[in-house]
Order: structure tokens, then sequence, then C-alpha cells
């Protein structure tokens, strides 16, 4: 794999151009599977580890932090073996949803975060998210609320993720002018189905002010590996497959079939040409999850494979209807 890094700005924090999503890890992955996964993923040059405090409270039984809580017990167990040590590792999470702490406002930002170090074993976070937008509060008390975190040391670099490109250009105009921490990356939905906003709002806010940008649902919820054809497809996979059911058109099935023709032209898996596309389209580090550790090896040959002008042509060609 391609080891270059991407530095977020002047905050001293380089991430890989592949991050590895924890949704999965306490919802269809266990702690077993899940530390499998993240040793691999380390093990082949990976740094950037993407959370949430509300993973995963939506499965059954679970109540939100079930993946920091997975992905603390990795880190103290790595830490007791010869595993990477804790700056080797970017640890990503985010605050806003969880359903004991929802919202951006000042002293939830600051309690939420205190939560998700205890959950991740932790003296400090490398990038702290505002996961969704809270419309109740002024975006200057929200961007106050994340550089205090970062001038306590609990935080190293704040993200943005699911903020209208307005507001993210007023947080980011109010850092600026404020002289506080101002926002190194965003993180918005992105993928050969899902182009519109991302490429004529967020890339273009992102060179604006310097931002690092990255992009989850990098496979359209596997979509885009090629897995789900028909509505039985679907149904076999019920956990993750239902949010790739609205791509079922022919729409979406001819950006598959395009996939399919330009991965047997590069002797690449489908998942490989999704994920390359989006890096030669300029993104820095696309987030995507693996179940199992047999899953990162599409993932990682991504980042290696460089599609020439034509592949790249053919595939905005395909998916042309959802730009």
């Amino acid at each position: 794999m391609d080891n270059g890094k991407i530095a977020l700005g002047a905050t001293g924090v380089e991430i890989t151009r592949l991050t590895l999503g924890g949704n999965t890890f306490g919802w269809t992955s266990g702690p077993e599977e899940s530390f499998e996964v993240l040793d691999a993923y380390v093990a082949a040059g990976g740094n950037s580890v993407d959370t949430a405090d509300v993973y995963s409270a939506w499965a059954p039984g679970n109540s939100g932090g079930e993946s920091e809580k997975i992905l603390g017990r990795w880190l103290a167990a790595r830490a007791r073996t010869s595993g990477p040590g804790r700056d080797e590792v970017v640890i990503a999470t985010k605050v806003g949803v969880h359903p004991e702490f929802r919202g951006l406002s000042p002293e939830n930002v600051a309690a939420a975060c205190d939560a998700s170090l205890k959950r991740l074993g932790l003296d400090h976070v490398d990038l702290y998210f505002a996961h969704f937008d809270d419309d109740s509060q002024p975006v200057s008390a929200m961007a106050e609320a994340f550089s205090a975190l970062v001038d306590a040391g609990k935080v190293r670099a704040v993200g943005l993720s699911n903020l209208t490109a307005e507001r993210m250009r007023e947080w980011a105009d109010y850092a600026r002018d404020h002289s506080l921490a101002a926002p190194a990356i965003l993180q918005q939905h992105y993928n050969l189905v899902e182009r519109k906003a991302f490429e004529g709002e967020y890339m273009p806010l992102a060179a604006q002010f310097g931002m690092v940008t990255e992009s989850y649902y990098a496979l359209a919820s596997g979509f885009l590996t090629g897995k789900y054809r028909s509505a039985g497809d679907i149904a076999a996979n019920a956990a993750r497959g239902e949010a790739a059911q609205r791509y079922l058109t022919p729409e979406g099935l001819a950006v598959v079939d395009a996939l399919a023709d330009v991965a047997g032209a590069a002797g690449a898996s489908p998942a490989s040409v999704a994920i390359a596309w989006q890096l030669a389209k300029g993104v820095g580090s696309p987030v995507a999850s693996a179940r199992v550790p047999s899953q990162l090896v599409a993932l990682f040959a991504a980042i290696d494979l460089k599609l020439d002008a034509e592949q790249v042509a053919a595939l905005d060609a395909a998916s042309a209807p959802f730009a």
C-alpha cells in the first residue's frame, strides 16, 4: 500500500488514504472479529480509525458507545503487547446523536467528549467531529465549544459532518476570525451513487478552507461491491442490505455494470475500483468498514490502483444521473 499520509492542516494529525469505519464494531462484528479487523488494518499500514459515540445504538440491546468500548479494549490490549503505540493510531469519534448526549450545546459537547474518552480509555482523541448539526445552537457557540476541547488537550483536531455547506462555511469563517481551532476535515456522504452535494458544495468548501475530505458510505452500504443485484440479495443480508435497497434501480445497476467492466479491465474488484474512483476525484481518505479481515484486501488495493482518465470518465458517465 502507498503509505503516504495526509496532514490535517497545522494540527499535527496525519491520516492514511483509507480510514477504517468502526460502525460495525458491536453491531455486525463482535469484539473478537473487531480486534482481528483492527489488527489487520494496522498491519497493512492503515492508521485512521473512525467511530462515533452513537455506534451502535440502533442495534437491538445496544444503547450507544459499543464501538468506542470495543476500540478502547483493543487499544488497551495492544498496549499490553507488542502492538502499535497510541500515537501510531489516529482515533476519531463524533458527538451529537448519542441517546444520552443529543445536540451540540457547549455543555453537551463537553460532557459527551468526557464520556467518549472514558469508553475509549484515553486522555484525548485525535479527531472530534460534530456528527450532525444542531439548529438550536448558533455556529459561534459550537465553534467555541470544540475549540475549548482543543485548548484543554482533549482533542487534537476538529471535524465537521452532516452540516450544510453554509453552516460549515460559517463555522470556518468564525474560527478564523476569532483565532479558534479551525475545522481541519469534513466528512460527508459520497460515492458513485451519491455525488451531487459532495462535488457541488463540499469539495469547493474544503478547497477554500484547506480542509481534508473524507467520504462515508464509500461503498454505498455494499451496493458498489456488486453483491446486491436483486431483492433476494438484499433479503439474504438483512443486517446491512436494507440500506442498499434504494439503489436497486436501472440507473444504480448501470453503475454496478460499469464498475464490473472497469474492474475486469484493471484486474481488480469492483470495491477497489469504487474507492479508487473516489481517490481520483480528490477525496482525501474514504471511510470504509470491514466485518472480517478478508474484506480489507479490496479496500487497501484501491490505494495503489491508479485509474486512467478513460476509466474515470466511464464511471463518471455511468453515474451521471447521481451527479
